[in-house]
């Protein structure tokens, strides 16, 4: 959302001059994490733009949230000092997070684990972890992601292991690749082949017995299945 921050001062009557040091509200919270992930995603606008500009950007998108009419507008600056702030500890937590699903045990759920993480956090920093908010709406972006899956019915999905990928962006096999496989296939044909071979070659060992023992007996001795048996048997032996 493009708005300078003049524009939402002027367009928002119960908008009044910022404060420092004011405490941000959980959905100050919200929109920042939101201004931020849109403005660092923004195809149209390259992340290599200066970093007053980039801020500024998500100050606009901050002070023109409908969900903060009649809020005291932040600066830019403020934005990305709180931004920092969030930054900083819910990639802390994330770690501690880890750390409780990698142990956890049979029979522990998510609230379990987000009891053990918390104190995991706690141990380590000397200090309670107070951005879970912020944590749950980053959670599930690359930067945050879990690499662990919770072990109760509740578990955690890594996006892009269950995502389909388009059958237009799956890539082709390299070169490489493409002689290893056909080595691969043509070594194992060569070797179904060859146990083929010596399959025929014993049915024909075995035939030829069985009609040896067959022409030793007299006509007049052999059964009407045996003599269709023997006549078969040379039919395929002479083919």
């Amino acid at each position: 959302m493009e708005c300078e921050y003049a524009e939402a001062v002027a367009n928002s009557p119960g908008l009044v001059k910022p404060v420092s040091k004011r405490k941000w509200s959980t959905k100050e919270d919200f929109v920042l994490i939101s201004g931020w992930l849109n403005t660092s995603k923004d195809h149209i606008v390259s992340n290599e733009q200066k970093v007053t500009s980039f801020w500024k950007r998500i100050e606009a998108y901050v002070n023109c949230s409908p969900l903060l009419t009649g809020c005291v507008p932040r600066e830019w600056s403020q934005c990305k000092q709180r931004w920092g702030r969030v930054n900083e500890q819910v990639c802390k937590f994330v770690g501690s997070y880890e750390a409780a699903m990698k142990h956890q045990s049979s029979g522990q759920n998510e609230d379990d684990v987000m009891k053990a993480a918390h104190e995991i956090f706690f141990n380590d920093y000397q200090a309670k972890f107070t951005m879970e908010h912020c944590w749950r709406e980053l959670r599930h972006d690359q930067k945050w992601k879990s690499v662990f899956k919770s072990r109760d019915g509740a578990k955690e999905k890594r996006k892009e292991a269950e995502e389909v990928i388009p059958e237009d962006e799956v890539r082709p096999p390299g070169v490489k690749a493409s002689k290893a496989a056909k080595r691969k296939r043509h070594g194992h044909e060569a070797a179904f082949d060859q146990i083929e071979s010596i399959l025929a070659e014993r049915k024909k060992i075995s035939q030829q017995k069985l009609l040896d023992r067959l022409l030793a007996k007299k006509e007049t001795d052999l059964s009407p299945n045996e003599i269709t048996l023997k006549n078969k048997l040379i039919s395929e032996l002479l083919d």
